[in-house]
């Protein structure tokens, strides 16, 4: 028997069958239930265990349908709609399902309709039944109220004034119930009668495009699961062509004997499609989650699904067959790297609008950071290059600058003479500047900063070592002292 607390009293929250042959019944008190059997067991409820329970039966019944949806905290709801006869018919799917879940220990009660609020009185209140379509009516009329999914304050209104059951309630004006009790008794009983449509919401998001392998011998090693992967992604790559896509994102779902559902995901950094290179990134990701996945008893299930795609660009090989793309390698090389070793394992540089150089370049991981998908222009011959002589920036840039302490400058506005850096003293034997670099304008007409101008200068100490350091501010006697700060060193 669990126990969870209502208010300020600890009540039965679910019994099983020994419980309810002693006449206990879900919402008595502990204490009363202690009087009478002062033998029974108590476990208190850990409503985030049966969440986590919940869900992963939800994971479990995606082999039935995609569209599985959490009904409450003790049940599922699965829009079977088009995928019956794939398990023979809706008699045989749910002759699967309970046996499955018995076999998995769990007392489970189906029931099949067509809509959502027929299905679920059926499952709660006559226990494994098929509704043809046109009979919710009948099968409503003689159930409690309760099979409505009506609130509690609902149904003592409804019983204060008679009205019982289902079908009271269906045989009653429509326009007085209305205006007594409200439009979500109306709403419930229409969509229970598919007067409206009631859609069910997935928990998960559900693939464009998936294919799947069901196994009457269970597998176990990888290398049995590789194999699959390829075999599925060349049955997957047909339908990407005739979509003109490629894959983005791939997920690879393996369903074990007994109910555990493992989810394996890789992205890629261009739109792909070939069943080699699909198995290689699996085979990395696989790879470092060997210690991760159990395969128990075996995996008798094994679904390909595409999470997302974009449109693949068709490229001209040449005479020798051969395609001219000298970022594909690099492209396959991240993507084998970052399904091993994590989204962070390779990141790439890109340029940013900004002319303070901390922030010219942001680091993003390669699958977020753009590709270039068009080969550069070449140069016009009948146009000169020009010669654009950019001033020299050093090779090592801090991410942040580092202040340093300058006691002398040449001039007021010239490079300095020595420096302080943590805690060493240099003095300056050439110097090369300023180099003057001022804020976005942009950002201080929209109020987002006031950075005082920088004026850059390549020093080069008495040992031979050339940093960057830069002066922020002027001295004026109407402003603050400028700051000096270290940018970079060069090699």
């Amino acid at each position: 028997m669990i126990s969870h607390r209502q208010g300020n009293a600890q009540r039965i929250a679910a019994l099983d069958e020994r419980a309810e042959a002693l006449h206990l019944k879900r919402g008595m008190g502990i204490a009363d239930a202690r009087a009478m059997h002062p033998s029974i067991d108590i476990v208190e409820a850990d409503p985030e265990a049966d969440r986590r329970l919940l869900e992963g039966l939800a994971d479990w019944c995606d082999r039935y349908t995609p569209l599985v949806a959490l009904d409450g905290i003790d049940g599922l709801f699965l829009d079977v709609t088009g995928c019956t006869h794939l398990f023979g018919g809706e008699r045989s799917m749910l002759d699967d399902i309970l046996s499955r879940f018995f076999q998995q220990g769990f007392d489970v009660r189906a029931g099949l309709a067509a809509t959502p609020g027929a299905a679920w009185a059926a499952a709660r209140f006559s226990g494994n039944h098929i509704v043809p379509g046109g009979e919710e009516e009948a099968l409503l009329a003689p159930l409690p109220l309760a099979a409505l999914r009506i609130e509690p304050e609902i149904r003592a209104s409804l019983e204060s004034v008679g009205l019982r059951t289902a079908g009271a309630v269906m045989a009653a004006p429509r326009a007085p119930l209305a205006r007594r009790f409200g439009a979500t008794l109306l709403l419930r009983l229409d969509q229970a009668l598919g007067r409206l449509d009631e859609a069910v919401s997935p928990r998960l998001p559900v693939a464009p495009l998936s294919v799947e392998r069901h196994l009457s011998d269970p597998v176990v090693l990888t290398d049995d699961i590789e194999r699959l992967v390829r075999l599925l992604a060349l049955t997957l790559k047909t339908d990407l062509e005739r979509r003109g896509e490629g894959a983005r994102t791939l997920a690879l779902l393996l369903f074990r004997v007994d109910g555990a559902v493992s989810r394996i995901a890789v992205g890629t950094s261009r739109p792909l499609r070939e069943p080699l290179l699909i198995q290689r990134l699996f085979h990395e990701r696989l790879a470092a989650l060997e210690q991760d996945i159990d395969a128990g008893y075996g995996f008798d299930l094994v679904r390909l699904s595409v999470l997302s795609a974009a449109a693949f660009d068709m490229q001209q090989s040449d005479l020798a067959g051969e395609m001219n793309d000298d970022g594909a390698d690099i492209a396959l090389f991240a993507d084998r790297i970052r399904a091993r070793l994590g989204e962070g394992a390779v990141l790439k540089p890109v340029a940013v609008e900004s002319h303070l150089p901390e922030r010219a370049v942001a680091v993003l991981p390669f699958s977020e950071a753009p590709q270039r998908t068009m080969p550069p222009k070449k140069p016009d011959k009948n146009i000169p290059p020009a010669t654009v002589f950019r001033p020299e920036w050093p090779i090592r840039l801090f991410r942040s600058p580092e202040p340093i302490e300058v006691p002398v400058t040449e001039i007021p506005e010239g490079p300095p003479m020595n420096f302080r850096w943590r805690h060493a003293l240099y003095r300056v034997a050439r110097a090369e500047g300023p180099e003057r670099i001022a804020p976005e304008w942009w950002r201080q007409e929209q109020g987002q900063e006031d950075a005082p101008t920088r004026d850059y200068f390549r020093i080069e100490d008495s040992d031979g070592r050339r940093y960057w350091l830069y002066r922020q501010g002027l001295y004026d006697a109407s402003q603050a002292a400028p700051r000096w700060f270290m940018h970079g060193i060069f090699a």
